[in-house]
């Protein structure tokens, strides 16, 4: 436990306390504690300031489900939501069944953990194709309206032999079920990132199944995947409305994997110009869709490219950082990467030594990086 952090929502959207280290340095210069900071100092890589990752809490709930995926800092204090507080997302049950949790925990910056919701069962009349496996895709809507994804798998931990598969989960600010969202453009959301107003929001999501292309045994095996722009309409009284569903981005592949499930296209952040940005773990490759706040057609994930191989290493969940760069987390190797806008990778930064696999739902805040460990299911927050 940790003292109080006083955290703030940056961007929408680990357990070695060993010191971390850089990949590429930055020059060291030394000036007196009057001397006022430097052009070099003011340009220096947001990844080059953080420092030792520090374990705030356990992510696991009395239930026992493990592998935590998605993070999202709480703006506002609404019914049982506290603002500063982080909600964190579950992906496996208590047997470490990806594709089976079914608990969102709040962990507050001093380091308490309390169980927001458990979407074990939907209410009647509500349906999710497949069931419920809670993924990266977490987020908050005006109101308290919680909305996460879900990326179901079989009893046994294989991906649904459905098309679509999987939706949108709404809980209101009890962690209660208020809806669910389907459409046939919702397709295993893997990730999400959200811009709104008091009035409407616009929800961006990668979809890690769809466009099946092999089977096997009634189970998918590979197709191509789409990034899709939901378009909501909100109310201070009800639950948020689809008011339509828009392809952005397509022609990302993706296939199933026994130790990672699914590789597919995963972290999503929304830059300041409106490029929506995409992390593809399975291409190791970071993809822009421009205009992607009003586009009506895809584009395609080859015309997108903006930096490729490099540091990156099965690229996982993105932000965006305060100085408006990239930070990518790696799945191979629990390394971060920051990328310019303009493509560049500027820095690495190792978060988790030797931590594949450890790495997945990240976000900057005034204090530094939050980012989930699935090695040690713990939330960490590496100080800037």
């Amino acid at each position: 436990m940790t003292a109080a952090l006083g955290l703030g929502l940056v961007a929408t959207a680990c357990s070695s306390n060993s010191a971390t280290s850089t990949a590429t340095s930055t020059p060291k210069t030394t000036a007196s504690a009057s001397a006022k900071p430097t052009a070099a100092a003011a340009a220096m890589p947001f990844l080059s300031q953080l420092h030792a990752g520090s374990k705030i809490a356990s992510t696991v709930p009395a239930k026992g489900d493990v592998n935590p995926y998605g993070v999202a800092v709480v703006p506002a204090t609404a019914g049982r939501l506290t603002a500063g507080d982080i909600l964190v997302s579950n992906f496996n049950d208590k047997a470490n069944v990806q594709g089976t949790g079914t608990t969102i925990v709040q962990v507050s910056p001093a380091g308490t953990t309390t169980l927001f919701a458990d979407v074990a069962k939907l209410p009647a009349g509500m349906s999710c194709p497949g069931g419920v496996g809670l993924t990266t895709a977490l987020g908050i809507l005006p109101g308290g309206w919680v909305i996460v994804g879900s990326l179901p798998t079989t009893s046994s931990g294989a991906l649904p032999g459905l098309d679509p598969a999987g939706c949108l989960i709404v809980l209101n600010d009890q962690g209660a079920v208020a809806e669910t969202i389907t459409d046939k453009h919702i397709v295993g959301p893997w990730d999400l990132a959200l811009t709104s107003t008091a009035t409407s929001a616009q929800v961006f999501v990668s979809n890690a199944l769809g466009g099946n292309t092999s089977t096997r045994d009634g189970i998918p095996v590979t197709g191509n995947c789409t990034v899709v722009r939901l378009d909501l309409a909100l109310s201070a009284t009800a639950p948020p409305t689809l008011a339509s569903a828009t392809v952005v981005g397509s022609g990302y592949p993706w296939k199933a994997d026994k130790a990672a499930l699914v590789l597919a296209p995963t972290g999503l952040a929304l830059g300041r110009n409106g490029t929506l940005y995409v992390a593809d773990t399975q291409t190791n490759t970071i993809t822009a869709i421009p205009q992607a706040l009003t586009r009506t057609s895809a584009e395609p994930a080859t015309a997108g490219l903006l930096s490729a191989g490099g540091a990156l290493d099965a690229p996982l969940g993105m932000t965006l950082a305060p100085n408006g760069d990239l930070v990518v987390v790696n799945g191979n190797n629990g390394n971060a990467v920051e990328i310019s806008p303009a493509g560049r990778q500027l820095t690495t930064r190792t978060l988790v030594k030797n931590g594949a696999g450890d790495l997945f739902g990240i976000i900057t805040t005034p204090q530094g990086i939050l980012a989930v460990n699935d090695g040690t299911n713990t939330l960490d927050l590496f100080r800037s």
